[in-house]
């Protein structure tokens, strides 16, 4: 991608990728606060101000290189410290607090469709074309970011899940991976692997959302 080209494309995704990441760490701690964990209210993490949840490699420098070698558009922020031991219901309550990221994105991603389709529907003007590009990246962000927590590997929000879900036994061992998790996913990302994993069910939730919101 020409560097005018990034540019253009950076003023495009930033506010969609700073509120898909800020509003997924805040969900994480506002469920958790309402099942009684208060670890991050009280370090300040369930807040709408993306500088709490910037990390710089996650949220800035890879962003900026997917976006400059064209792949999916692909990041992360610092996650919001949740004490699970802290919950009413630790197993049980861990699947919501898990969940709440993914469908924070979930309804972004609706959200960025409505306003895709708003932009389609103005008559051409000045401000319609950037409003439909910034729209679409807020889409994909949001998708991507969904489908990736959802990925049953711990410490993402799927492997939460899963260990919510399973029995005990075999929860335990899964929760075994965690320490291991973050190795995981970036081997599976330099080998192109997480891409291939990824992209056939981003572009299918993509799909179904234009389905619904009828683009």
């Amino acid at each position: 991608m020409q560097i005018d080209q990034l540019i253009q494309t950076i003023s495009l995704a930033a506010i969609p990728v700073l509120f898909a990441i800020t509003l997924h760490e805040a969900a994480h701690g506002y469920v958790a606060r309402h099942f009684g964990d208060m670890t991050a209210y009280q370090q300040g993490r369930i807040s709408l101000n993306p500088l709490r949840h910037i990390d710089p490699v996650g949220t800035i420098l890879l962003p900026l290189l997917t976006l400059w070698m064209g792949g999916i558009l692909f990041g992360w922020a610092k996650p919001v410290p949740v004490n699970f031991s802290a919950l009413r219901n630790p197993k049980k309550d861990m699947l919501w607090v898990a969940i709440a990221g993914p469908a924070s994105n979930l309804v972004m991603a609706l959200g960025w469709a409505l306003l895709y389709k708003m932009a389609w529907m103005i008559p051409a003007n000045y401000y319609a074309e950037p409003l439909m590009g910034m729209a679409e990246i807020g889409i994909q962000i949001n998708v991507v970011l969904m489908v990736l927590n959802l990925l049953p590997l711990p410490p993402l929000d799927g492997g939460r899940v899963a260990v919510s879900m399973l029995p005990h036994r075999q929860a335990f061992q899964l929760a075994k991976i965690e320490p291991y998790g973050m190795f995981i996913l970036i081997f599976l990302l330099i080998t192109n692997l997480l891409g291939l994993i990824l992209w056939p069910l981003v572009k299918m939730v993509i799909g179904v959302i234009k389905f619904i919101i009828g683009l």
